[in-house]
């Protein structure tokens, strides 16, 4: 009788809650339909496999026969699919677009594709709101999960409250709905940067037969008391556009680089990663930042030599 008592209270829950359509059940797709369900949402879905449904239909989701039918459900349609030519070519499948319908996309891709979607929407008459999802599948529904949001304030303020149902963090950034993509890809490339950081000391530790578990201890010693204090600094700094050195210019600091290149030569550990850094410090020295702090890198980074 346990399912009965379920959907007493789902029905219940959706008396006062907007009705959703979903489009795309993959992993992602189908933590955000569970989610929009277990707030009370009445949703639909959508998947080309209609089989991905049972599950969530099961939990009192409405399976839609064609992507037509289920985006004339509701106002509200997030869609979730492998890119942003597999939305565009969904949505272009229907002819005229749905009237007042609002599409919050939240496929993976970059922002110059989230910018000419945007206006493709626009094009056609449809409310557009670009959205980057930083939560794994589990984490969807929960208070921490993360998902920007980009486009029109109007839009996104009327569906707020319902998209706070898949993300307690949602967070609206602005008009521009390429941000989203581009917070996106930024922390991601500061995650694999990271770890890429993290994996090149193991292999040189482990040239020398040092287990990763033994040298753990200290690299998160080290994130926590030297790494991670200096990021709101280099924020800091960025912004000013001025590289204080605190003691340690960036030319001295060069020159510890070259010994980690040359101690990585000489373990026989891909020298690649150090390599590259000393490659953009010495650059740095070149446009006479030698006496800066190390985060005058920035200004390399930030414009490339063509």
């Amino acid at each position: 009788m346990r399912w009965k008592h379920e959907a007493k209270r789902i029905a219940m829950g959706s008396e006062n809650r907007a009705p959703v359509t979903v489009v795309g059940l993959g992993s992602m797709g189908s933590a955000l339909a569970n989610a929009f369900l277990e707030k009370g949402h009445p949703t639909t879905v959508w998947n080309r496999s209609p089989e991905k449904a049972e599950a969530l239909v099961a939990k009192g989701a409405v399976s839609a026969a064609t992507v037509a039918e289920a985006i004339a459900a509701s106002k509200l349609v997030v869609v979730c699919v492998l890119d942003y030519r597999a939305m565009r070519e969904i949505v272009d499948s229907l002819g005229d677009a749905p009237a007042g319908r609002v599409i919050v996309n939240l496929t993976s891709g970059t922002p110059e594709e989230a910018r000419q979607t945007a206006a493709w929407a626009a094009e056609r008459g449809v409310g557009y709101l670009d959205g980057a999802i930083m939560a794994t599948p589990p984490m969807i529904g929960s208070e921490h999960a993360l998902i920007f949001y980009g486009g029109p304030k109007a839009v996104y303020d009327e569906h707020a409250s319902a998209l706070a149902s898949i993300a307690g963090a949602g967070t609206y950034l602005g008009e521009d709905a390429g941000l989203p993509s581009l917070y996106d890809v930024a922390l991601l490339g500061m995650m694999w940067t990271t770890w890429s950081g993290f994996m090149h000391s193991l292999a040189l530790v482990g040239s020398e037969k040092v287990k990763a578990e033994s040298f753990l201890p200290f690299a998160q010693l080290w994130f926590e008391h030297v790494v991670a204090p200096e990021i709101p600094k280099i924020a800091e700094q960025v912004d000013r556009g001025t590289y204080p050195d605190g003691g340690s210019a960036l030319g001295m600091q060069a020159v510890a680089v070259e010994h980690l290149v040359d101690a990585t030569r000489a373990q026989n550990v891909d020298v690649a990663l150090p390599e590259f850094l000393l490659d953009r410090a010495e650059r740095a020295i070149k446009q006479g930042h030698a006496g800066d702090g190390f985060a005058a890198i920035y200004e390399v980074l930030r414009k490339p030599q063509s």
